[in-house]
């Protein structure tokens, strides 16, 4: 099989102020073959999506690309081409989807005229004839309604509609390859794998090759052909997608397939990086089984009949409601975990927000230890933030960035009068740090000096400042490497063990959720359409949409070889 294009010895740098110079690529070699899907894989940082941008120089003003350095495309190195020349390239032969559609888009034109664009750029049709075709590819990526679609402007489509309208751009102009870097990431289960399906389709229907960039091993066994696996900026393993899974040969590949949670068993702890890459690769993996806490008779907290409307003004007159939960009803154990489910716009995040009182329900109960929140003043909710609390999805944009790590987890003790002097607190927040693994130093840092799982430590260190007996877990680790999620989650575990909280976990990620939860809420447009233990509901749904969500859980190289073969 001839190669479409040939990476050889990419070296990038990055140059960091005067004098600073940072690696991120470090000659690495691969090859996409005509009319194939290669993945490049691993973590953050690991240099997989610097190795994707240098094809098409996307990189920024600060990047050092090594003399060495060769990408050949059509017997061009486009490390050397003019301008001009990468210019006519991009966008009709080597077309790329981001990862986040939003700021991809421009949110002043409607996406009929950014497709439109690239069609009357790289195309040379006339404005009715790339009116036409932007039509036509609305439709083949299964934009509803296209025609009434192209008038939109980005911030009214979905999600998944907004990354289907990047995938039109990117194919309108029937490219050779096509870069999708991490395009599934931020999307519910059913979206994802709707995205996975259409590129998979249009690979194999416009015989094009695709460089599909991710972290996530699951989903990549279910659309690669090849995968190259590379860590801090060196590719680590290579090889067909068949051989990868069924037989890794670096650890470190044997790690990223171990580290994502299992739907067929749930182990007392996940297995993470350092159980695979100490000893020479000899994992140290728990094989014993989580057990969950038994109910107590009488809930810590008990819901009924939840519910959210929002009134928005539609015109001059006129208002419509929305009802975001409708008559919500649910209890929660102490020392458990209620997992909560469901597609963006099911309600699951507002149920969080009507719990901690940060949204208004309209109308309700929710009882804690017999105590109606909804009924108490302010003054009277006060000593109840104590005892809930929230870990959002983003923890850069929940911590202080103007604040030290020691300034973010003593604020809140000094708040709720917790410690006994400023020096009792400083040191309670070094224990914290401590304890959620982070070094005594990092009390003196500031948010952006840290990883994105450095910084959920920080989050959950903050939360256990106030000694908490519930926490709401919103989507806090949706947007982790697998890796840093498994760390994330043991962690979770561990402090439940240890203090005996209660967690509501809030995921569009199944499998992460079936890992977590002892009993299960799936939520579809505001209504809980489904409860029960989480063994019983994976096991044996009964709602069509709980099947659904469980139908679109990716389950990697196996289960496209059980369909090929089926």
């Amino acid at each position: 099989m001839a190669n479409l294009v040939s990476v050889r010895d990419l070296h990038v740098s990055f140059r960091l102020g005067r004098s600073h110079i940072v690696s991120a690529v470090r000659g690495i070699s691969f090859d996409v073959p005509e009319n194939a899907t290669v993945a490049l894989v691993g973590e953050s940082g690991s240099g997989k999506s610097v190795s994707a941008m240098s094809i098409v120089r996307l990189l920024p003003d600060n990047a050092i690309v090594g003399d060495s350095s060769a990408v050949d495309f059509g017997g061009r190195n486009l490390l050397k081409e003019p301008v001009e020349r990468l210019r006519a390239i991009r966008g009709k032969d080597i077309s790329v989807v981001f990862q986040e559609p939003m700021t991809s888009l421009n949110p002043v034109f409607t996406v009929g005229d950014q497709i439109a664009e690239a069609l009357r750029l790289h195309m040379g049709l006339s404005r009715a004839q790339a009116n036409d075709r932007v039509v036509e590819v609305l439709t083949e990526v299964g934009i509803p309604e296209p025609k009434a679609r192209v008038g939109s402007y980005p911030h009214e489509l979905s999600g998944g509609q907004q990354q289907r309208v990047m995938i039109a751009m990117a194919i309108a102009c029937e490219p050779k390859l096509l870069i999708a870097d991490e395009p599934t990431t931020a999307l519910d289960v059913t979206v994802q794998r709707q995205i996975l399906e259409l590129i998979a389709n249009l690979q194999d229907k416009r015989r094009m090759s695709v460089l599909f960039i991710s972290h996530d091993l699951g989903v990549v066994g279910e659309i690669a052909d090849h995968v190259v696996v590379m860590r801090d900026g060196v590719v680590r393993e290579a090889g067909g997608v068949d051989r990868i899974f069924a037989d890794p040969q670096d650890a470190y590949t044997r790690a990223l397939l171990a580290c994502r949670p299992r739907l067929d068993v749930k182990p007392k702890r996940l297995p993470v990086i350092d159980d695979f890459m100490r000893g020479g690769g000899a994992p140290i993996v728990v094989t014993e089984q989580r057990l969950a806490r038994p109910a107590e008779p009488k809930p810590l907290i008990e819901a009924k009949g939840l519910r959210k409307e929002y009134r928005l003004k539609t015109g001059l007159l006129k208002h419509k409601t929305i009802e975001a939960v409708k008559e919500a009803s649910f209890t929660l154990s102490r020392g458990r975990t209620l997992g909560v489910v469901g597609e963006s716009g099911s309600g699951k995040t507002t149920v969080g927000m009507l719990l901690m009182r940060l949204v208004d329900a309209t109308r309700g109960q929710v009882f804690y230890d017999g105590t109606d929140l909804l009924a108490l003043t302010d003054a009277q909710m006060m000593a109840y933030r104590r005892r809930i609390q929230i870990i959002f999805q983003n923890p850069y944009a929940s911590l202080n960035p103007r604040f030290t790590v020691g300034q973010i987890l003593t604020e809140p003790m000094k708040v709720h009068a917790i410690g006994a002097s400023d020096e009792d607190r400083f040191e309670r927040a070094v224990a914290l740090a401590r304890r959620v693994g982070l070094g005594p130093d990092s009390v003196y840092k500031y948010p952006h000096e840290f990883s994105g799982g450095q910084r959920q430590r920080i989050a959950i260190a903050r939360v256990l400042s106030m000694q908490p007996e519930v926490i709401i877990c919103d989507e806090s680790v949706s947007a982790l490497d697998v890796s840093v999620q498994a760390t994330v989650l043991n962690l979770l575990l561990d402090l439940q063990d240890e203090f005996g909280i209660s967690y509501i976990f809030i995921s569009h990620d199944l499998a992460v959720v079936k890992y977590m939860a002892d009993d299960i809420l799936v939520m579809n447009a505001g209504e809980i359409v489904e409860r029960g233990a989480a063994e019983v509901i994976y096991r044996n749904p009964q709602h069509e949409y709980t099947k659904k969500l469980l139908g679109s859980i990716p389950r990697g190289y196996q289960a496209r070889s059980a369909r090929r073969s089926g």
